[in-house]
């Protein structure tokens, strides 16, 4: 039995979204944000389908209504606490080179927030076929998926932060969740970060804010100014990065993302903007941008490292008032055949 937790860059069919609702957290910004929603759903629909969660009666018939002439766009029926599909949602996996969509618990990030209906979402999708024939496993334990970067090869880049935090899973210590890794996901390598975190992040420093793995030898992180308070941390995470090494014992190639310049909310707290937030889907990349001028060097370095795929840029400034960005909002659905195990396809 081969088990494999394939790399974001790999061949998708689809990409969830959950629709933010007016009676939530998001209600007081929603006008602003719902644009965000729409910008994405329009760049990813240009390359593979969209499945949307909407949680009232009243956003299925209005989405449905604007994408009826979209059939890439799936719209369902699904009660929801919040809109973060990239740690409700399933994980895709290959079993035999075949996917598998893993379900692990969702405790709303250490049991901060509301998280009962969030922690159904993927078995309603599955129930409504929103992810076609593809088999949804069950699992007994808190992971989310802004907690993990895979190279498609087995192996894993993480935060201790995260992973470790008591606030997920009490009573497990390293070995267990390695174990548990390679066992639901085929992890046969983790590269723990010990340094790294962002104000307003209340993940716990999930990886997908941080650092990316862009192919299996390069990997992007954010980098601070001299005088940004996250500079020491940072700093000592780019030092770690620098000793990280491949299976074949050489160095990673690394690609400095600029923190963009501070974001505050109105009670003047500091918002976690990161350009390290970028989703990959087929041919293409959405970059999270917050109108500042280093917007215009992360997309640089971007185009520079995904040379044959099209740059989205999205201003996300409105989403992280919730102290997210535009990965933590969405969640990939991989194609149903390990494309590893399919003869000529380009890697």
């Amino acid at each position: 039995m081969t088990l494999r937790m394939p790399a974001e860059w790999e061949p998708q069919t689809a990409v969830q979204l959950t629709w933010p609702q007016k009676d939530s957290d998001w209600g007081w910004i929603l006008a602003r944000v719902e644009p965000v929603f729409h910008a994405i759903t329009a760049a990813i629909a240009n390359h593979q389908d969209v499945v949307i969660a909407c949680g009232t009666d009243a956003d299925l018939q209005k989405l449905q209504h604007l994408y009826q002439q979209h059939p890439r766009v799936r719209c369902y029926r699904v009660d929801s606490n919040d809109t973060w599909a990239r740690d409700h949602g399933p994980i895709s996996c290959y079993r035999d080179g075949q996917l598998e969509l893993q379900d692990f618990l969702f405790n709303g990030w250490g049991n901060k927030y509301p998280h009962q209906l969030d922690n159904h979402i993927s078995q309603q999708l599955q129930q409504q076929q929103a992810f076609d024939n593809v088999p949804l496993q069950s699992r007994s334990w808190v992971l989310e998926g802004g907690s993990l970067e895979s190279d498609g090869s087995g192996t894993l880049l993480t935060t201790r932060q995260c992973l470790l935090n008591p606030n997920r899973n009490p009573g497990l210590n390293q070995q267990q969740i390695e174990q548990r890794l390679q066992q639901d996901l085929g992890i046969s390598r983790v590269l723990w970060l010990d340094d790294g975190d962002l104000d307003g992040d209340d993940t716990d420093a999930h990886i997908d804010t941080l650092a990316r793995f862009c192919n299996p030898t390069t990997i992007a992180y954010c980098q601070a100014r001299q005088n940004d308070t996250h500079f020491p941390a940072l700093q000592a995470m780019e030092q770690q990065l620098q000793q990280l090494k491949q299976l074949n014992g050489q160095p990673y190639k690394l690609v400095p993302l600029p923190l963009p310049a501070p974001q505050y909310s109105a009670e003047g707290q500091r918002l976690p903007a990161t350009y390290a937030n970028f989703l990959i889907i087929n041919d293409a990349l959405l970059l999270p941008v917050y109108g500042v001028d280093e917007d215009i060097i992360a997309t640089e370095r971007l185009m520079q490292t995904f040379p044959t795929r099209r740059i989205y840029p999205i201003n996300c400034r409105p989403v992280i008032e919730q102290y997210g960005s535009l990965h933590c909002l969405t969640m990939q659905i991989h194609c149903p055949l390990d494309p590893t195990q399919t003869e000529g396809h380009p890697q």
